[in-house]
């Protein structure tokens, strides 16, 4: 598998993270996030690696108007794993995911320490 980066145009965060692995020559299929959210298979991997809470866009507008912090106490874990499939926007960005090198690639969000450590 390629590596995929779910991503939002506007978002500098993402735009972060592209110019980290384009500065490493890391190649990656540019997918975005709004229009086509990662699959329940890809949302079930990374909740395996970074757990439930790192998935959520908790800062999103969507994440406030659809009152998702009271349903994450009262929704099963599969019930949120569909919400986050069909609302990209609800999904933290940007999200990486696939193998490089023979290595699984997992990770959410953009923080270079983290990122470095993936990708020396």
């Amino acid at each position: 598998m390629v590596l995929k980066l779910y991503e939002y145009k506007n978002c500098n965060t993402c735009r972060k993270a592209k110019k980290f692995l384009d500065a490493r020559g890391i190649s990656y299929e540019e997918i975005p996030i709004r229009d086509q959210a990662p699959n329940k298979t890809e949302l079930k991997k990374m909740l395996e690696k970074i757990g439930l809470n790192r998935l959520f866009n908790s800062s999103s507008k969507t994440y406030r108007e659809l009152n998702i912090k009271e349903q994450r106490q009262t929704k099963t874990t599969k019930e949120l794993l569909t919400i986050l499939t069909e609302n990209g926007n609800l999904v933290k960005r940007p999200f990486l995911i696939g193998t490089e090198k023979n290595k699984q690639i997992h990770i959410t969000g953009f923080k270079e320490d983290e990122w470095r450590e993936l990708f020396p």
